[in-house]
């Protein structure tokens, strides 16, 4: 095991002290619960806090590189990076599946490839890598993994992306119906209304989203439920 935690931690960029945080990081709660570990075992935990130091690192990333955007525009941008399908891919992107500690069945059905798993397994090592070295180390591995390519990004290139379309498109590709739209709640003054849209495809997938248009919500639902079907069809 330790060829194998050192492996990682060259390809992570960080070599930790404690390398029973990394460990933790990689164990998903199936393993844990084969080997009657307690809940500290496993990655959850960490996940949770890893999901907290991602958003923190990203929001700063994009209000200092971007001072002329809108809070509405780096929400949008923040959705996009912090989503479980992006990360999905950044976790691919360092063979991060490799290096799982699964169980058994988690193992036989596929786990180590599996979208939501690993896009939980990122979020645990950001919080490992930040228990172990602090803020700093962390932001790095952020920046590296999780904001690579941001610099050529631009407010025009994010709004072109029409996750309506998109969906459409994929569902299409799949054999599914047609997604459906509905907004389903208002909220706030005349001058300051936000509505919350549901996207749905067939009577299995759905999500929700708010947003100040009806257009802007409508977005925000079709990318999130496109997620979902990324994550379940990778």
């Amino acid at each position: 095991m330790s060829s194998t935690i050192e492996r990682l931690e060259e390809i992570l960029g960080y070599q930790f002290t404690n390398k029973e945080l990394l460990v933790r990081a990689l164990t998903h709660r199936s393993s844990a619960a084969e080997r009657g570990v307690s809940v500290d075992g496993d990655n959850e935990r960490l996940e949770f806090l890893g999901d907290s130091i991602l958003g923190f690192v990203v929001s700063e990333q994009l209000v200092r590189g971007h001072p002329a955007a809108r809070e509405g525009q780096l929400s949008r941008w923040k959705s996009h990076l912090v989503s479980a399908s992006h990360l999905h891919q950044c976790a691919m992107s360092i063979d991060l599946g490799e290096f799982l500690v699964l169980g058994r069945g988690e193992e036989r059905n596929g786990g180590r490839g599996r979208g939501t798993l690993l896009a939980n397994a990122f979020e645990a090592v950001i919080a490992a890598i930040h228990l172990d070295g602090g803020i700093d180390p962390a932001r790095a591995f952020v920046r590296r993994y999780v904001l690579t390519g941001l610099a050529s990004l631009d407010k025009e290139s994010f709004e072109a992306l029409n996750h309506k379309s998109v969906l459409q498109e994929r569902t299409q590709a799949m054999g599914l119906p047609i997604p459906r739209y509905s907004t389903i709640g208002t909220s706030g003054p005349e001058h300051a209304k936000v509505f919350t849209v549901e996207a749905r495809v067939g009577d299995r997938l759905a999500s929700r989203a708010t947003g100040t248009s009806k257009k802007a919500a409508s977005q925000l639902a079709a990318e999130r439920l496109l997620q979902q079907l990324v994550l379940e069809n990778p």
